[in-house]
């Protein structure tokens, strides 16, 4: 019973419960970028291309063959527009994570503090100059 408890306290640590929401709300958004890029911002720059679906672009390294027992073999393909894709999604979250990185900063800014006062004068500097004072007189 005793590891249950131990357990039950660490999972009810508030740092366990704020990763885990992190991790839910993250894949959401992750879900959001992909639906964003897939369907918002590639269909555009594919169609400036010249009608290009980047998520269909691909060098296929062997092409699809059937087997002597009838059996279809697949081809052997590198999809690369879908790599483009992934790379298109990457920028935008760490942007978006940079910009809430970025503001939580600003919002937790160190006041900055105030100048140091001035040192106080020691003692032998100030006899040097009530001499340098006494001789101009």
């Amino acid at each position: 019973m005793g590891m249950m408890t131990e357990f039950r306290e660490f999972a009810m640590r508030g740092n366990v419960i704020d990763l885990a929401v992190g991790v839910v709300i993250g894949g959401a958004f992750g879900k959001i970028v992909s639906a964003l890029v897939d369907k918002v911002i590639m269909p555009p720059i594919g169609l400036l291309i010249g009608g290009v679906d980047f998520s269909k672009l691909a060098i296929t390294l062997k092409a699809a063959t059937v087997d002597a027992a009838g059996k279809e073999v697949p081809a052997v393909v590198l999809g690369y527009g879908e790599f483009i894709n992934a790379v298109i999604q990457f920028v935008i979250v760490a942007f978006a994570i940079f910009m809430v990185v970025k503001a939580i900063n600003r919002l937790h800014r160190k006041p900055e503090p105030a100048p140091a006062a001035p040192a106080p004068t020691p003692e032998d500097i100030l006899l040097l100059r009530e001499i340098r004072d006494a001789l101009r007189k």
